[in-house]
């Protein structure tokens, strides 16, 4: 059962429930004001019966004929009790109505028969009875027709959100809500437009970041290729030269000892490539070192490289983390100092990680252009934002032209096993 038709049934049920309870209050007050009508036209019957025996011919037809709930009938035959009628026999059963007709005896041998009458009355009720009805149904009626119009509005609002809805799920992210005169729905279509908007823009963003996955992987490939094939393959041909050479100038000592220096240093600068292939593939220095000592060695590094101070403030008792933990933090600082390397022209960075309770807090935080927020992320922005949110960790940025960049990282430690 649809819901219009759920609403129309329990909105009938509802006006059954009135109009049955207003008819019961209806005949309570009518059997109440039939009952005062009788009480009176029984005073004005036992008066009628007591004139007629003192004067029959005092009972004008004129005057009998013209009285409220009160019959007179001239009976020729002899008066024989006969079964009551409907409408008697409606009376005593809703009205409490029970009348003996009086019979009065005349000297030519009719007989006077001078009984109560509620008929009218009862009329009157039948006809209350019926305009409640009337009334109630047309109420009805006209509350089915508005619900009808309210429902069928709302309902045609809720099939556009549910097209919309279906176009979104089969990937159509251009789907939009047209706009109407009802504010919740004007509201409704205004939130899922907006929903349909940040996905949509959500989704070029994923693509984009996507391309730029795939073309940071074509470039580290590249790099690790010419890397490779241009330094390690290099130093490997001289190595075998060089090994070649010592056994040609096996009998010359000073050659040889030549020779050995520079096929000793040959290996330290393949040693220190492979080091540094490895260290940019995988921070192997996190299996051995605690994040703390990672850091530093980091920031190190990277000042030595760049040339810009990094000053680097830890607490003195870190917790423990996992590794997969250690290795989004190292490399969200990683990212976050190249970031500051290629953009930020700043003469000082400055990196603090303290604990505070069960929450581990990281801030970085460089001197150098900044810019205007807010502004469309880049790459690595965008980057760090994801490892933040792989983290489950709350992530704040500012900045300000001429004021630098300031990041914020807030991450909930796990409980300690006991």
């Amino acid at each position: 059962m649809s819901v219009l038709w759920r609403t129309y049934l329990l909105v009938t049920l509802f006006f059954a429930l009135v109009t049955l309870l207003g008819l019961l209050l209806l005949l309570r007050q009518a059997r109440d004001d039939v009952q005062r009508e009788v009480q009176a036209a029984e005073a004005v019957v036992e008066y009628l019966y007591e004139a007629a025996q003192r004067d029959p011919a005092s009972l004008q037809s004129g005057l009998t004929g013209s009285l409220r709930h009160v019959r007179v009938q001239w009976v020729s035959a002899p008066f024989s009790a006969t079964g009551l009628s409907s409408e008697q026999w409606l009376a005593q059963r809703l009205f409490s109505i029970s009348s003996t007709p009086r019979i009065v005896q005349l000297a030519d041998g009719r007989q006077l028969q001078i009984s109560v009458d509620p008929t009218d009355e009862i009329d009157e009720v039948w006809d209350s009875l019926l305009q409640l009805l009337l009334l109630c149904l047309l109420a009805l009626l006209i509350s089915l027709l508005a619900i009808r119009w309210a429902v069928r509005r709302g309902l045609r609002v809720l099939d556009e959100l549910l097209g919309g809805l279906q176009q979104v799920t089969q990937g159509q992210l251009n789907a939009r809500l047209p706009a109407h005169s009802l504010p919740e729905a004007r509201q409704l279509a205004g939130y899922f437009n907006t929903m349909a908007t940040t996905l949509q823009q959500v989704q070029a963003d994923n693509g984009e970041l996507t391309q730029a996955l795939m073309a940071l992987q074509e470039r580290e490939r590249a790099q690790l290729g010419q890397a490779l094939h241009d330094d390690l393959g290099q130093y490997l041909s001289g190595i075998r030269a060089q090994a070649c050479l010592l056994q040609a100038v096996a009998q010359q000592p000073e050659q040889l000892r030549l020779t050995a220096q520079h096929l000793d240093a040959n290996c330290q600068r393949l040693q220190e490539g492979f080091r540094a292939l490895i260290r940019d593939l995988y921070p192997v220095v996190l299996e051995r070192l605690e994040l703390d000592a990672a850091l530093q060695l980091l920031c190190a590094n990277w000042q030595t490289a760049q040339r810009v101070p990094c000053r680097v403030l830890l607490s003195r008792q870190l917790p423990s983390l996992p590794l997969p933990i250690k290795a989004h933090l190292y490399r969200l600082v990683q990212e976050a100092l190249t970031n500051v390397a290629k953009h930020a022209q700043a003469s000082e960075v400055r990196v603090r990680l303290h604990c505070q309770g069960q929450r581990l807090r990281l801030f970085i935080r460089d001197n150098g252009c900044g810019a205007q927020l807010p502004q469309r992320p880049g790459i690595g922005l965008r980057s760090i934002q994801e490892r933040a949110r792989s983290l489950g960790a709350v992530l704040y940025l500012s900045s300000r032209p001429q004021a630098g960049w300031a990041l914020c990282l807030t991450l909930a430690l796990p409980e300690p096993v006991t």
